[in-house]
């Protein structure tokens, strides 16, 4: 097919405040032969595009489109001989007109061109507006609790900002795994939430000792994993709540960068700590495969439901508003913005 020769996309001309969101006429994405060509229907808002707008990781170019997942429906295939004969493209069954979730840098805009690789199918049973919703969030818990740390039957585990989108996922991952969940967030309806999706214990930390509850919930032992998207404002307390040879996870920075430390912190009670990121555990193909399909299959099943906070418009006033709640602590599970 033809392509129109631009497209609306969410972009900024400069790293700043929420004025440099804007939505403006960008040329058509780059399609190669490997390309997977996409009308995009929705998008996910995530905290990774607040850090790209704020500067807080670097932009090489400007104007830069922002986001990092959508969901629509295919509209153009590879052309490359070698990739349509990969018995990995094949397994994908990527057909125009189907349904797909992309996971790539610049995906906020109405249409996109990935390489196949950063496909997902989605399965008929999940809208895109789910799949758009799930993905970025879907794809870091299960990688997450599989990699960095292997949620299983008798742990406990700690997730800060429980109630958020990521928080949720995470809250009913862990359950399913047969973990006991213990959540932070800061109203009771947010706790609430998150009790719905998973969570066995909820604190609210502005109220109580987050410290003190979590010790007294495990006996003085603590837990053997925590997920903290917080970043600075709870990192210090992690220690006190981890086991000994516990597993912390810092996932994101939504309070500020952790500050440097001594490795010598880790040694008290021989703690891990790591800082994955969701696509160096979806790097391969079949990895991307595995755990794309893992995640769709437990959210047309039902193990899984993905919280819909709110629809954004798709202009500067709509995304704008999107990246305010986010970071303002107003939502509950997940924001999109709806393009199509």
């Amino acid at each position: 097919m033809s392509y129109p020769s631009t497209v609306k996309a969410v972009t900024i001309a400069k790293a700043g405040g929420f004025d440099v969101l804007e939505v403006t006429e960008q040329p058509f994405p780059l399609v190669t032969p490997e390309s997977i060509v996409v009308k995009v229907d929705y998008v996910g808002v995530n905290f990774i595009d607040t850090y790209f707008r704020q500067g807080l990781y670097p932009i090489q170019k400007f104007p830069c489109i922002l986001g990092m997942e959508a969901a629509g429906t295919i509209v153009g295939l590879p052309t490359d001989s070698e990739v349509l004969n990969n018995e990995q493209y094949k397994l994908r069954g990527f057909q125009k007109g189907s349904k797909v979730a992309v996971q790539a840098f610049g995906t906020h805009a109405s249409y996109v061109a990935v390489p196949w690789t950063k496909a997902f199918p989605v399965p008929s049973s999940v809208s895109t507006l789910t799949a758009a919703a799930g993905l970025l969030q879907g794809l870091t818990a299960n990688t997450f609790m599989t990699e960095a740390y292997d949620v299983k039957k008798g742990d406990t585990v700690l997730i800060h900002t429980v109630a958020g989108g990521l928080g949720l996922i995470m809250a009913q991952y862990a359950k399913n795994r047969g973990a006991t969940v213990i959540g932070t967030t800061s109203t009771p309806e947010k706790a609430e939430l998150a009790k719905k999706h998973g969570a066995d214990h909820v604190i609210l930390y502005k109220n109580e000792d987050t410290v003190k509850r979590v010790l007294e919930i495990t006996n003085g032992k603590g837990v053997e994993a925590i997920f903290d998207g917080v970043g600075k404002d709870t990192f210090e307390s992690d220690f006190e709540m981890i086991a000994r040879k516990g597993t912390i996870i810092s996932v994101g920075n939504a309070s500020g960068a952790v500050p440097p430390f001594a490795p010598l912190k880790l040694q008290g009670k021989n703690v891990k700590l790591l800082r994955p990121s969701m696509v160096n555990y979806t790097t391969t193909p079949a990895e991307a495969l595995y755990y794309g399909n893992e995640l769709f299959d437990l959210i047309a099943k039902g193990v899984l439901k993905i919280n819909v906070y709110k629809e954004y418009p798709f202009t500067a006033a709509g995304v704008q508003e999107a990246q305010q709640d986010l970071t303002g602590g107003k939502s509950t599970g997940k924001l999109v913005i709806k393009i199509a």
